[in-house]
């Protein structure tokens, strides 16, 4: 990750993190730091319970570190009250993960458009949005499916769309393609570089395939709870 640039869009700052299992407390980061550039792509791989769905879960304030500084255009994020830091995290983070977590008994365009009415804007901008984003996915002829009628990819494709509706800063993905054939997660890793490409957005990605951390401009792991690059 970079750190010689000026500027970060994202920068972590002695990033301290544990948890307790038992009377047994586990540290699992210690002092990480590290930058990430607007529209760079990083994989972040390794052996399970190495700490990097903990860490992509600070770097999208869905958990708060023990210690440290998360920075987002130089400010911390984690210095401000939770109803702003949500809406922060809504309209400057998209996520996906392995498992879509999208509501069966609503339609795809329903889906992708609540993160746009959580927001505030009116039905029919939210409408327009989702609609255009799952044109943009290649789900043209499913906006109206109920998602529980959807094939896996598709559904990884709308739950893609929901995270980018709004067109956040960052995207981060834990597992993107852990849950789908060597066909789905092809056609999702190349629309992951290519919506990184168009909308100059700045990709996490966590991840076991291997194939899909080669198409990220560089790889890190983490060791003794410390960032390593590995490419």
């Amino acid at each position: 990750m970079a750190e010689l640039l000026s500027d970060p869009l994202i920068s972590v700052k002695e990033l301290c993190k544990s948890f307790k299992t038992g009377d047994t407390c586990v540290d699992i980061l210690k002092g990480v730091n590290f930058d990430l550039d607007a529209g760079e792509t990083v994989a972040i791989v390794g052996a399970s319970g190495i700490g990097k769905s903990t860490l992509l879960h600070i770097l999208g304030t869905l958990d708060r570190p023990d210690s440290g500084t998360l920075l987002f255009q130089g400010k911390d994020v984690f210095n401000i009250d939770n109803g702003k830091l949500a809406k922060f995290r809504n309209e400057s983070i998209g996520f996906v993960f392995q498992f879509h977590h999208l509501l069966p008994e609503f339609s795809a365009i329903e889906n992708v458009m609540m993160p746009a009415l959580i927001k505030g804007m009116s039905k029919e901008s939210a409408i327009k949005a989702a609609e255009a984003m799952l044109v943009r996915m290649g789900l043209k002829d499913r906006l109206h499916y109920r998602v529980g009628k959807l094939s896996g990819g598709e559904q990884q494709r709308v739950a893609l769309a929901r995270a980018l509706v709004l067109k956040p800063a960052v995207l981060l993905a834990d597992e993107p393609t852990g849950d789908l054939d060597s066909k789905n997660s092809n056609q999702v890793h190349d629309l992951l570089l290519e919506l990184n490409r168009e909308f100059c957005m700045t990709l996490v990605v966590v991840t076991h395939n291997m194939e899909l951390a080669s198409y990220m401009s560089h790889s890190v792991t983490i060791i003794n709870g410390q960032l390593v690059e590995i490419n």
